[in-house]
């Protein structure tokens, strides 16, 4: 008989090394036959491979994994892997999409694997108007995100991209916004900027910072169990609170 086989699509090497690994303890009948690093080639490896199953994370470089889901619907199982909680709406529960929340658990992973042997089992179609209505809510929240971050500049004011900012952190009554170009201070609350950026990119790791996921180089423990972030290209290490530790399980 044949094995079940699937292909793991994320940006990032290291969760695919761990989402490999917990779907190899989960279930060691599965062959992963493909990896992708992007949206572009995790497409060709389906068209390739025909895998029963695609993990796709939803943001990644060029085509998003909402875009790849849309073009390959019906052709094979999706299960996203997000950050996106918001959309763990009863449609994904009930039918044969699926969604990992990052980080992945076990348990939450066993579950996943139990449902989809059991419609692979049962030779259920996937059912594409599902897809369709993922992506339809996705789209329309990301077109929602905070994509420029307003700061003053003399008279004016000017636009710093999002993915530009290393770092948001409190500063009195206000919030410093860090990139590669310098420093400024904008009155949006780490609050606000918490509901407004990309949960995927953008991670609050104190109660009073947020990272962006692209310039964190290292996570380690002092000596007194505190988390320390370390910053590509910075010098300065950033404090990471207890309750946000479990982030960086997975790398």
């Amino acid at each position: 008989m044949d094995r079940t086989r699937a292909i793991i699509a994320d940006d990032e090497a290291p969760l695919r090394r761990f989402l490999r690994t917990r779907l190899a303890e989960a279930w060691p009948e599965l062959v992963i036959c493909a990896e992708a690093g992007n949206g572009d080639e995790a497409l060709a490896l389906i068209e390739q491979h025909r895998p029963d199953i695609a993990f796709l994370d939803i943001k990644m470089p060029g085509l998003s994994g909402m875009a790849v889901a849309g073009r390959i619907a019906g052709a094979c199982r999706i299960v996203f892997v997000t950050a996106y909680d918001a959309f763990a709406v009863d449609a994904f529960e009930k039918q044969a999409v699926d969604y990992l929340l990052k980080p992945v658990s076990t348990e939450r992973l066993e579950k996943t694997v139990a449902r989809l042997k059991a419609q692979l089992t049962n030779g259920a179609a996937v059912p594409s108007e599902i897809i369709e209505q993922l992506v339809g809510r996705l789209n329309r929240r990301d077109d929602c995100r905070l994509n420029y971050i307003r700061v003053s500049h003399g008279d004016g004011v000017r636009l710093i991209p999002a993915d530009e900012v290393i770092y948001f952190k409190v500063a009195d009554k206000y919030t410093l916004v860090i990139t590669k170009e310098g420093e400024s201070l904008i009155r949006k609350p780490i609050k606000e900027l918490v509901e407004e950026l990309d949960p995927v990119q953008f991670w609050q790791i104190h109660r009073s910072t947020i990272v962006n996921s692209r310039f964190i180089a290292k996570v380690s423990r002092s000596l007194t169990g505190k988390g320390m972030l370390r910053l590509k290209d910075r010098p300065e290490t950033l404090a990471v609170s207890s309750r946000y530790m479990h982030l960086f399980r997975q790398m």
